[in-house]
């Protein structure tokens, strides 16, 4: 028998942020089983701690949706630390470093836990065809776009720049008109109408789940494309707010690295 948690990440309080089911001590788990139990569990990702093969690794990760493997996932990083710190794990240093497909993560310990941004595997403008896609799938026109980039940490996400937050709370998206993307919506709020600077939302309808809660990858890399430019170098992302949620997400940018914290 092995443990077993599920861990609330990036709520502004009980119940409103992104849960994510952590199994423990998976060595002994097959890549079948794995998948099987995330699509047992049908949330947006499920993660399996295992021992790591990277002696400066202090546990390495497997993440799956319900439907696919994972290289890296925000949400899922910070759960699963919580979860193996709250088992008793101990770092080998001040941070917990993750292994996991994209690498080696790092996570510190503070007023909350935050992982260190992974870089990009495909960065760069977006071509007009694949645009024309996103605004199609979002109901939107392509004079509503400020920009547009991928910012694939992963996942696979394109993002979307829109000139207003409340712009993207007016999304209404059409699922069967994605063509496999994953798109990332952002707008900032100009006239304090939150407590967060921008609003975000997460599309992923090729996984199975339409509409991601709170999103830490996305976030991630929605900081180093917008932090200390079209927002500020700290800042708080709202997301989930279009499906009943209240999630906060803190970001900061330090010189070139991006911190994601809940």
């Amino acid at each position: 028998m092995r443990s077993f948690r599920q861990v609330d990440v990036f709520g502004s309080g009980p119940l409103t942020g992104n849960p994510v089911a952590v199994v423990h001590d998976a060595d002994d788990l097959d890549d079948e089983r794995m998948q099987l139990f995330a699509q047992w569990t049908n949330l947006s990702e499920t993660t399996f701690l295992l021992r790591p093969a990277d002696d400066r690794a202090d546990y390495r990760l497997r993440i799956f949706t319900p439907s696919r493997e994972l290289p890296f996932a925000g949400h899922p990083t910070l759960g699963s630390a919580h979860a193996w710190l709250e088992a008793g794990g101990t770092p080998q240093g001040d941070r917990v470093v993750q292994e996991c497909g994209a690498g080696l993560v790092e996570i510190e310990r503070g007023e909350r836990l935050a992982f260190q941004a992974p870089p990009l595997i495909k960065d760069g403008p977006v071509d007009e065809p694949t645009l024309a896609t996103i605004t199609d799938a979002l109901g939107i026109g392509r004079d509503d776009v400020v920009d547009a980039k991928w910012v694939d940490n992963g996942p696979g996400w394109v993002g979307v720049l829109l000139g207003d937050a409340r712009d993207v709370l007016a999304l209404e998206p059409d699922n069967s008109r994605f063509d496999g993307l994953e798109i990332g919506v952002a707008g900032p709020w100009r006239d304090g109408g939150s407590d967060a600077d921008v609003e975000v939302r997460a599309f992923v309808p090729g996984d199975g789940i339409g509409e991601d809660p709170v999103t830490g990858s996305l976030n991630a890399s929605l900081g180093q494309w917008l932090a200390g430019t079209v927002l500020p170098e700290h800042y708080v992302a709202a997301q989930g707010t279009a499906i009943g949620r209240a999630g906060r997400v803190h970001v900061r940018r330090e010189g070139e690295t991006v911190w994601v914290g809940g």
